[in-house]
């Protein structure tokens, strides 16, 4: 008998990433996100424990936000907003620390410089930047996350070859990325790289898939069991080839979850998803 099983041949890989048009209410979603984010910011500004738009370089997008908890951190756990590249900004995701925050850390959210006018090589040596500057405010060991886009530029933070200091990647304890892009090859099939301007030399390095990892970071790649395909086999690729070098990894598809819910569970401290990141 024949086991052999295949995979069905991708000839729309614009389709393969259309995330908002397979999720009801789509549209609902970025209004939704926004006003959770002010209202969680003016919660913890009433209680003095937000700083905003702290500038970790000299142009108008490298600046972040930190959220604080009631005593010391146990640690920095650092969560990097999705968009292909190409939207968004810290301020629709504030409430999505509070699930780490309510558990004691201290969590920062960058903003990056987005495509047309930044490469993807550009916003992770940003990323960089932005932990290195939020490390030296806060002690402990670093946690990081990111969502879609966000996946890509935190797991780029521990590859062997990243533009991150090599003493502020040593504190990095784990990974979560969700929802995660991590072989770019693909995305210069698609309309997006009109905008994104990825060639195949920086695909191949900004790939984290095809990069070596370090060593001492675990790695934990979640996504959305309803997201499309090529999102469920990004999420396994990387877990798949990064323990082939010794790294400790996990995949998992969260029941019921699509594209743009996946990230909710980040707010509720008790939840599977902040357990993995920041418990």
């Amino acid at each position: 008998m024949n086991d052999a099983m295949k995979h069905p041949v991708i000839t729309d890989w614009d389709d393969a990433y259309a995330n908002g048009a397979y999720i009801d209410g789509a549209d609902e979603f970025v209004p939704r996100w926004a006003a959770l984010a002010q209202q969680y910011r003016e919660e913890l500004s009433a209680l003095g424990r937000v700083e905003t738009d702290l500038a970790y370089g000299k142009t108008n997008r490298e600046c972040l936000d930190l959220f604080l908890p009631a005593a010391k951190p146990k640690g920095l756990a650092v969560f990097v907003h999705g968009g292909y590249w190409m939207a968004f900004d810290k301020s629709s995701w504030s409430h999505l620390a509070r699930g780490a925050v309510d558990n004691g850390w201290a969590v920062a959210m960058p903003s990056y410089t987005l495509a047309p006018e930044a490469h993807l090589t550009r916003m992770t040596d940003q990323i960089a930047k932005a932990i290195e500057f939020a490390a030296k405010k806060i002690d402990g060991p670093i946690r990081l996350s990111g969502h879609s886009a966000g996946g890509h530029l935190v797991t780029r933070q521990i590859c062997l070859k990243a533009p991150l200091k090599m003493a502020v990647q040593k504190r990095i304890a784990k990974v979560v990325s969700i929802s995660g892009l991590h072989d770019l090859r693909p995305l210069m099939k698609t309309k997006m790289n009109e905008t994104l301007f990825l060639d195949e030399d920086e695909a191949l390095d900004e790939s984290a898939a095809l990069q070596r990892p370090v060593a001492h970071a675990d790695l934990v790649c979640w996504v959305g069991a309803n997201e499309r395909p090529e999102f469920l086999r990004q999420n396994r690729l990387l877990a798949e080839i990064w323990s082939g070098f010794g790294v400790e990894t996990e995949w998992h598809e969260a029941a019921g979850k699509h594209h743009f819910n996946v990230i909710d569970d980040l707010a509720d401290q008790n939840s599977d998803l902040v357990q993995q990141f920041a418990p």
